[in-house]
């Protein structure tokens, strides 16, 4: 009996001492860059950049963020659940495979034909990143626009 009431306060103890004070902040996406490029798609990829202060990780799910190229919708980005790791700064991938024929419609053409010249596109991500954690659920909001040299 004392024994199981021992293991019992130990485990309350762990689980008590282990807290989620504040979800994870979310700091802004980075190192945003054309991928590979090829006839039937390009694909873009950052990176979101986050610190967790708290004793436990979890998990975060982007999923929905629509991807703009100069203005122009293009792609909906959905990821993989990646764990999240206690007391750390951390990146998770954003990466997205756009294909050509939507870049080279009509109306993205005066945007594109601007980008050949100055080697740049806008590119927008706009969306939800999840948090969860024992039960618990927090989203961000995900509203970043980056200028990207492309390589012709």
């Amino acid at each position: 009996m004392i024994r199981k009431t021992i293991g019992l306060l130990t485990f309350a103890f762990i689980v008590l001492s282990c807290t989620v004070k504040e979800p994870p902040e979310f700091i802004g996406i980075k190192n945003l860059k054309v991928l590979e490029s090829t006839k039937t798609f390009v694909i873009i990829e950052g990176e979101g950049l986050f610190r967790n202060p708290n004793d436990i990780g979890g998990a975060l799910k982007a999923d929905g963020i629509k991807v703009y190229v100069n203005g122009n919708e293009m792609a909906t980005l959905t990821s993989e659940s990646f764990e999240v790791p206690a007391k750390k700064e951390f990146t998770i991938p954003l990466k997205v495979n756009i294909p050509t024929d939507r870049i080279f419609s009509n109306k993205n053409l005066g945007g594109l034909i601007g980008s050949l010249f100055s080697k740049k596109i806008e590119v927008k991500y706009d969306g939800k990143i999840q948090y969860k954690v024992l039960g618990f659920s927090h989203y961000y909001n995900v509203d970043e626009t980056e200028t990207v040299k492309i390589k012709l």
